[in-house]
């Protein structure tokens, strides 16, 4: 990075997003049939994510399962892309289930994780999905009200491994013993599947440990006369946002010298981003630690399969799972939608504040793009409209929400974009179909939630169609008009 330029934060772009983004009137045009702000799906990068992870596995274990984690987006393209890749998916409400379903997926390829009440239960019963099971309540009601009924396929999801943060989630490891006696007491009513976990973690000492308590509990189930065949790894593979590690290196470090007050000033309203100021230094862990990660999924995934197990004298978890005959399942979300979507939001004003500051007031709000809890540490895309020429640059700006509320600012940190924008400009946000998408979308001020639309590669350009739409056989049809759905080409 040259010396004179400003601190910056390359995103990672998968190339047919920088693809679609550098056809000229791509988004301008998309925004412009279905609305701005609005947020972009992309499929096609979801099978390519998918088929990474599929390509590990089937290098390290001879039988696996990979299930779409639906909660980390709610598009139906991308529920329809996994569908037609003849993966699993894992759904986490009724609502999620129904959508399976409406998708085509069949019920011995959906899986039900989370907690779960009585009126959930009572549903599962007879549908015939595995039930990734919570707690002893959960199994014990199960039991009960299936009855006479077919066996309910169940999972048993623990927690509380050693060197592991306390989780609200699962059955703990002290509640084992009481948890296996019941499935030998019901096995005519529960198919015992076997173990899992999730680990929010992305340190692989935790997972490992994981696997090797799990890989206990298997042979302490044979001892209970149950046979499980499959041990789920669950979900929590990172994603990578930056496209350049010494430059997010380089950036938090001036970031931590303004803290400091050395330097030109960074951050918007005092936000120290979680970090705190003591004795002339900064400490802690930011809130943005996520998007310093380097480690993408598939190598995460590949790493721990070729890890090896003291208990097992030091054959890798791929070899003992493949000795044992288990399944290896998995439920990634991020996963699979990284790098898969976008938001889009146009300029509405540019203003300057009291200190000085730019301030770029966008038709999104900051809980559209990003959780309120953390930061959007990846450069934004500026795209001009079709009028703007380039302006000398960059400038440092502060991107502002359309919410009438001081804490709508997208970001607390100073961006760097290349030329001053204008009314009408789009900034383009990279990377935000996983959560960033649904988890905290805000109807403040009455303001409708961004639509979502699906973009596929064809031949000779992109189409663009609306999310529930979209269906993958489309993609080798030459007709842009498939039947039930509303394709918009790009050229």
């Amino acid at each position: 990075m040259n010396a004179a330029a400003p601190p910056a934060l390359p995103g990672k772009i998968a190339p047919l997003v920088r693809e679609f983004l550098d056809t000229p009137g791509a988004v301008h045009d998309a925004l412009d049939r279905f609305g701005s702000p609005a947020h972009l799906v992309f499929p096609q990068v979801f099978t390519d994510n998918l088929e990474r992870l599929r390509a590990v596995l089937a290098a390290a274990v001879p039988g696996y399962r990979i299930c779409y984690a639906h909660k980390v987006n709610q598009s139906r393209a991308f529920v329809r892309t996994a569908e037609q890749a003849g993966i699993g998916i894992d759904v986490a409400s009724e609502a999620e289930l129904a959508g399976a379903i409406g998708a085509g997926f069949g019920p011995s390829r959906i899986e039900v994780t989370g907690p779960k009440g009585e009126a959930f239960l009572r549903d599962l019963v007879g549908a015939g999905a595995t039930v990734n099971i919570d707690n002893p309540w959960e199994l014990r009601r199960l039991a009960e009200l299936a009855g006479g009924r077919t066996p309910v396929p169940v999972l048993v999801r623990v927690s509380g491994f050693p060197g592991t943060p306390v989780s609200r989630f699962g059955v703990t490891l002290r509640q084992i013993d009481e948890v296996l006696a019941m499935l030998a007491q019901y096995r005519e009513r529960i198919d015992f599947r076997g173990f899992a976990f999730h680990l929010d973690s992305g340190e692989p000492a935790e997972r490992l440990r994981a696997v090797e308590s799990c890989l206990a509990l298997t042979e302490r189930a044979y001892e209970h006369g149950l046979a499980p065949t499959v041990l789920n790894i669950g979900g929590g593979f990172r994603q990578v946002f930056t496209a350049d590690a010494d430059a997010f290196d380089a950036y938090v470090l001036a970031l931590r010298e303004s803290l400091l007050g050395h330097g030109e000033p960074m951050t918007w309203g005092g936000n120290t981003f979680g970090f705190h100021l003591d004795g002339g230094a900064v400490h802690g862990t930011p809130v943005f630690h996520k998007y310093a990660n380097t480690v993408p999924a598939d190598r995460m995934l590949a790493d721990l399969l070729a890890a090896g197990l003291d208990a097992h004298g030091g054959r890798t978890f791929g070899q003992v799972a493949a000795e044992n005959l288990l399944e290896v399942w998995l439920e990634p979300g991020k996963a699979l939608v990284d790098h898969a979507g976008i938001t889009a939001a146009r300029v509405e004003f540019v203003k300057e504040t009291a200190d000085g500051s730019t301030l770029v007031n966008l038709d999104v709000s900051r809980d559209t793009v990003t959780p309120a809890d953390q930061e959007v540490m990846v450069d934004p895309v500026l795209l001009p409209g079709a009028a703007h020429a380039h302006e000398a640059g960059p400038v440092g700006v502060f991107l502002a929400g359309r919410l009438c509320l001081e804490r709508d600012l997208i970001t607390n940190h100073k961006v760097w974009l290349p030329h001053p924008p204008r009314p009408g400009d789009v900034v383009v946000f990279p990377n935000t179909g996983a959560y960033h998408m649904d988890l905290s979308a805000a109807r403040a001020s009455m303001h409708p939630v961004p639509p979502k639309l699906a973009v596929a590669q064809r031949p000779g350009g992109f189409a663009v169609c609306r999310d529930e739409d979209y269906e993958p056989e489309a993609e080798a049809r030459t007709s842009r008009h498939a039947a039930g759905s509303e394709w918009h080409e790009v050229r």
